[in-house]
């Protein structure tokens, strides 16, 4: 099997390897839009919520109410900074699979060009061949002629 062949084999892992990651980094990438939206509504829900609470608050709470609106808004608060940790979480994640990705492209690029180079240096070698072969037929033929 010719050397061009048996990189191409190896080209061939290395652009499915580049492909698998980039499909994956698709899908971190995803995942991270989904959670900023998430922190999104969550922001959202947070300031209708206040707005309401102060909407009705002009008309008097007792207590227990603000208590439970202090209490509820808190947990929000909370799930806000989860959210935010989450996201950062998912970011670095999406930059390691980033990383994968382009480390995965420069090899595949990389084999591409053995795979390249192979082909041409073969090219080469074969019409180096033929050039002898063509030579070699010549001088048989000159020589051939030159006894008549």
């Amino acid at each position: 099997m010719k050397r061009s062949k048996r990189m191409q084999s190896v080209a061939d892992i290395a652009r499915n390897r580049e492909r698998d990651a980039a499909r994956v980094l698709g899908q971190k990438r995803q995942q991270l839009e989904q959670q900023r939206q998430r922190l999104d509504e969550l922001v959202v829900y947070r300031e209708e919520y206040t707005r309401r609470f102060q909407s009705h608050g002009g008309l008097g709470l007792d207590a227990r109410r603000m208590n439970e609106y202090r209490v509820f808004l808190d947990k929000l608060n909370l799930a806000i900074v989860q959210q935010r940790d989450r996201i950062s979480q998912f970011t670095g994640e999406c930059t390691i699979y980033q990383e994968s990705w382009l480390n995965s492209r420069v090899h595949s690029k990389a084999m591409d060009k053995v795979v390249d180079r192979c082909k041409h240096e073969e090219i080469k070698k074969r019409e180096q061949q033929e050039q002898r072969e063509l030579d070699e037929r010549a001088m048989q033929l000159g020589l051939v002629r030159g006894d008549d």
